[in-house]
């Protein structure tokens, strides 16, 4: 929903299961269960006018707002089992997600939101960064390289965390920008971003 605050009335809504319900057209096993598209969590990117939605079905959705109306710009399968968590990097279109299925996953949506630019206004968050993907499992971690194919969002960065992510922040301690992740123990874990 986007509100106006002042009136305390919904400008818009969208419901994301009438979206399910449209994309389930196609035929399905008899007695295969699928989660519902509840939203989990929600992000606005410091431009102000796109934010981005988890939802319980492993979907990311990215939006723009256009006045008193939203649009979703993108939709993409983030992770297997619901996403958790959603959470914009400052100052860019890096989003940061955490799912169900114990995985944090970095994706930079700027190709995709700056190719669909409604408006003429220069925009400042362009960032171009490097492709790597690093994955961290039982203290190894392994680094490849990641491309975008057919405007198709690949994750820059997936990280093993194990448990389901209840919590998630982009955050600088000593000047080097880091993941905090809580969950379900009672620590907080700390992952660097090395190079972003």
């Amino acid at each position: 929903m986007l509100w106006n605050l002042q009136k305390a009335r919904p400008l818009w809504i969208t419901n994301l299961q009438e979206e399910e319900t449209e994309e389930m057209e196609s035929p399905q096993s008899p007695g295969q269960l699928l989660n519902p598209a509840l939203a989990h969590s929600v992000s606005v990117a410091s431009c102000g006018n796109i934010f981005s939605c988890g939802a319980e079905d492993g979907k990311v959705r990215i939006f723009r707002v256009m006045g008193v109306k939203c649009e979703q710009e993108l939709g993409f399968k983030g992770h297997t089992l619901g996403v958790s968590q959603v959470c914009f990097l400052p100052e860019s279109y890096l989003l940061l997600t955490g799912g169900n299925d114990g995985k944090i996953i970095l994706w930079d949506v700027s190709s995709e939101v700056e190719k669909k630019q409604k408006s003429p206004t220069k925009h400042t968050h362009r960032k171009k960064t490097k492709r790597a993907t690093y994955t961290k499992q039982g203290g190894n971690a392994n680094a490849s390289v990641t491309d975008e194919e057919h405007g198709k969002i690949l994750p820059k960065l997936s990280i093993e965390h194990g448990e389901k992510v209840n919590w998630l922040l982009s955050t600088k301690i000593k000047g080097c920008e880091n993941i905090l992740v809580a969950d379900q123990t009672s620590s907080i874990s700390v992952y660097p971003l090395n190079g972003i």
